[in-house]
């Protein structure tokens, strides 16, 4: 047994070293869920142990290599899907039928000082995700983070969406989704799940939590990293991301009545402040991300459903009664059996409740590391072994698949009123959801 422990300890010391850059350049928040997240350890200059969600900070930001906010304002010429060039990763393409359009905000809340860094304005960097049309003549947008290149070479992707592409008018009003991601997460590191969203007929807005997440880059060329004091207290971290998020809500109100909200007011896609429908309105996380659904749903009520994707809960919410929607969904070894925040959580939930496990998954099975794990396991020193215990055995285009069809199913039903039978019970079609009664 002792030198069983020893080994498990030898892997996962190996586990964190050589996914530390990938850590810093996505800021993935992808400890195991049921991590002990009582305070959050100090800022390190090499990879935090797997059971905390600390990444390494660098010891000097790289220069941000990131697409422009929108395209030229003259620009006729095309800008097809570009293809993957050797080393690259990829990301699934979108199934929904729009193309996909996005933007970058720079957001200032002028009444709130910054909880991290004393003597600043709160400020933050979102994402709006949404359908577009004319796509072609839009570049493909980068991933929001500083570093694009890992180690051999190996180069992050593009996204499916087109930097300030119009807005696709044949999809309506479009039913807003919040995203927040995990400790000291980076709002690109779901982007296979979140522009699949958009493609399906939503306005996802992806928040970066400034000075929380590990690499928040800022149009004015600041680069702004992860400052939280040892022992932070995550109930804290939760409580704060939840009034990031009212104010992004109301950034998003602001938009709806034909303000611009960024702070340089930059040209936004042509009909995105005529799309947004801040009446019904949705709220996803992974990790530490998830937890803070609860959280943020209890400060705004705007928010009509909520959905956590495998993370741990702190603070007050989790014995607050919530009387609207809640879907939680958890990797293999992480449910409300095995972990008491979700036990308590799931007894105050008064509104429609699901609790949903992935089978053969694991924790990191809920952000883009999935993906790119298995693409490049060498560029991040991992074996196969090692590879199925960070993300368990199920191929991970199909663990995406399924959370899309989950995900979808669950805010169509409760922001759209398209009732699926989906979510009535098992499937055949995707046995690897157990629903946990």
């Amino acid at each position: 047994m002792k030198h069983a422990r020893r080994r498990q300890s030898r892997l996962r010391t190996r586990v964190a070293g050589t996914t530390g850059l990938l850590t810093l350049a996505l800021g993935a928040g992808v400890a195991p869920a049921t991590a002990a997240e009582k305070s959050a350890p100090a800022p390190v200059a090499t990879a935090a142990p797997p059971r905390t969600e600390t990444p390494p900070q660098p010891a000097a930001p790289p220069a941000p290599a990131v697409a422009p906010a929108v395209a030229p304002a003259a620009a006729h010429a095309a800008f097809p899907d570009p293809a993957p060039i050797p080393g690259q990763l990829t990301l699934p393409a979108p199934t929904g039928r729009h193309r996909v359009g996005t933007v970058d905000l720079h957001l200032r809340d002028p009444k709130r000082m910054d909880p991290w860094v004393p003597g600043q304005q709160r400020e933050l960097m979102v994402s709006l995700w949404y359908p577009a049309t004319h796509t072609s003549h839009y570049p493909a947008a980068r991933l929001p983070v500083s570093r694009q290149v890992l180690p051999g070479g190996v180069t992050l992707p593009t996204t499916a969406g087109h930097t300030g592409a119009p807005v696709d008018r044949k999809a309506g009003k479009l039913p807003v989704l919040l995203y927040s991601p995990g400790l000291h997460g980076n709002r690109g590191q779901s982007t296979a799940l979140v522009q699949d969203l958009a493609s399906r007929g939503y306005l996802v807005v992806t928040i970066d939590h400034t000075h929380d997440s590990a690499d928040v880059l800022f149009p004015d060329g600041r680069h702004e990293v992860n400052t939280m004091p040892p022992g932070s207290k995550s109930s804290r971290t939760i409580a704060i991301r939840a009034a990031d998020t009212h104010f992004v809500i109301d950034q998003l109100a602001a938009l709806a009545q034909g303000h611009n909200p960024d702070v340089e007011h930059k040209p936004l896609p042509h009909g995105l402040s005529k799309a947004v429908n801040t009446h019904r309105i949705g709220m996803f996380g992974a990790s530490l991300g998830g937890g803070s659904v609860a959280a943020a749903m209890h400060a705004d009520s705007r928010i009509d459903a909520g959905v956590n994707l495998d993370g741990q809960l702190f603070g007050s919410s989790v014995d607050k009664p919530l009387d609207r929607p809640f879907m939680l969904f958890s990797s293999e070894h992480h449910n409300r059996d095995t972990d008491r925040s979700w036990a308590r959580f799931w007894k105050n939930l008064h509104g429609e409740r699901l609790d949903l496990k992935l089978r053969g998954s694991g924790h990191n099975s809920f952000v883009d590391n999935q993906v790119y794990f298995r693409q490049a396991p060498g560029a991040f020193g991992l074996t196969p072994p090692q590879l199925e215990q960070i993300l368990g055995p199920i191929d991970p285009d199909r663990s995406i698949e399924v959370q899309r069809t989950y995900v979808a199913a669950f805010f169509d039903n409760h922001l759209r009123h398209r009732k699926s039978h989906l979510l009535d019970g098992p499937s055949r079609h995707y046995p690897e959801v157990a629903f946990v009664r």
